[in-house]
C-alpha cells in the first residue's frame, strides 16, 4: 500500500471516526489530508521509503481560533489513536524531519513552507518563495475540508506563478541551459575537465527540467524527485525524462561527451518549439540563450523586465 492511500484509509477506518466522537462541535470545520514534505506526499514512495517517515499518519488543520481553543486537545487525541494499521506501524520519525503530521494551525502549517501565513500578494513575495517547498505545500490530498478554509490557500497556491514571475524564470533558464548544456558541456569535455564537464552536465539538467515544469505551470519538487516527477507533465514530461534517462545511463560505449551533446542539443530544439507553441518566442535559433530576451520582453512589469537576463 502507498503511504498516501495508507494514510486516506487509516483516516477514514480509524482517525476520523475516533476524534469525531471525541470532539462532535468542532468537526465540521476542520480540514484534513497528508501534503507536505515525503515521498509519500508525492506518490513515489517505494520499500525504501519505509525506513523513516512512514506509517499511518495524517494532517488535521484548523483555524487559529479553533486551534487555541482546542488544538491541544486535539493533538492529544490524536497521539492515543492505534499504532498499527493493515500491518503498518507508527512513523519513526528522523531528528531532522520536524512535525510532518497531527494537528496543525493552518497559518502555521503554510508558514513552514512560505515564510508567511497568507498567500503571497506582490511580484516580489512571489520571487522570494523557493520552489520545491510550494511544490511540498500543494502536493498530496485533502480529504475532506469543512470551511475550505485550508482548500482557499492552496488553491491560491495552485493557481501557480504570477506571469511575469514565471516569463521571467523561463528566460534566465533559457541562459542556464545554453550556458551549461550547449554551450561548456561539451568545451570541457574537450579540455578533459571532466569535473567541469560533469558538473556542467548537472547544471544543464537542473535548469533543463526546471523549464520543463515552467512550461507545464507546475511546481518543480526537491531535487531528489525532479527526475521522477517528470512523468506526470503532459508537455514534454516524458520526452525530457527519457532524454536524462539515457545522458545518465551507466556504461555507455563509444564518446559519451559527443553522444551526451547531441542529446542535449535534441531536447533544447523540443524546448525551443514548445517555447514558440506558447507564443514566448519568435526568433530562429538552436542556441537558447537568444531566446531569452524575446521572453523577457514579454513581462508586463517595467522593473522586473528590466532587470538582468542572469537575474531571476
Amino acid at each position: 500500500m502507498k503511504g498516501l492511500e495508507l494514510s486516506r484509509e487509516y483516516y477514514r477506518q480509524v482517525g476520523r471516526p475516533a476524534l469525531q466522537k471525541e470532539f462532535p462541535s468542532l468537526w465540521g470545520r476542520i480540514a484534513a489530508g497528508l501534503t507536505g514534505e515525503g515521498s509519500e506526499c508525492f506518490g513515489f514512495d517505494d520499500a525504501l521509503s519505509r525506513d523513516h517517515d512512514f506509517g499511518p499518519a495524517f494532517c488535521i488543520w484548523l483555524s487559529k481560533e479553533d486551534y487555541l481553543s482546542q488544538g491541544e486537545e486535539l493533538q492529544q487525541a490524536y497521539d492515543r489513536l492505534p499504532f498499527e494499521f493493515e500491518g503498518f506501524f507508527a512513523r519513526k520519525p528522523t531528528q531532522y524531519a520536524g512535525k510532518r503530521v497531527g494537528v496543525f494551525e493552518i497559518g502555521d502549517f503554510y508558514r513552514n513552507f512560505l515564510r508567511m501565513d497568507r498567500p503571497p500578494r506582490t511580484l516580489a513575495e512571489w520571487r522570494a518563495l523557493f520552489e520545491n517547498a510550494l511544490a511540498a505545500a500543494t502536493n498530496g490530498e485533502v480529504f475532506e475540508d469543512g470551511t475550505g478554509e485550508f482548500s482557499a490557500f492552496r488553491e491560491k497556491l495552485l493557481g501557480y506563478y504570477p506571469e511575469d514571475v514565471r516569463l521571467k524564470k523561463i528566460s534566465v533558464r533559457c541562459v542556464g541551459i545554453a550556458q551549461s548544456g550547449q554551450y561548456n558541456y561539451i568545451r570541457s569535455a574537450a579540455r578533459k575537465e571532466h569535473v567541469a564537464a560533469a558538473h556542467a552536465l548537472a547544471l544543464f539538467t537542473d535548469a533543463a527540467i526546471s523549464l520543463v515544469f515552467l512550461l507545464n505551470k507546475r511546481y518543480m519538487p526537491f531535487y531528489k524527485w525532479m527526475h521522477r516527477a517528470l512523468l506526470g507533465l503532459p508537455v514534454l514530461g516524458e520526452t525530457a525524462y527519457e532524454a536524462f534517462m539515457d545522458m545518465y545511463a551507466p556504461n555507455q560505449e563509444g564518446d559519451l561527451y559527443r553522444k551526451n551533446h547531441d542529446r542535449i542539443e535534441t531536447l533544447c530544439a523540443r524546448l525551443i518549439a514548445e517555447l514558440k507553441n506558447q507564443g514566448l518566442t519568435s526568433k530562429n535559433s538552436d542556441f537558447l540563450l537568444d531566446h531569452a530576451p524575446q521572453v523577457a520582453e514579454r513581462i508586463r512589469d517595467e522593473n522586473l523586465r528590466n532587470l538582468s537576463i542572469m537575474v531571476e
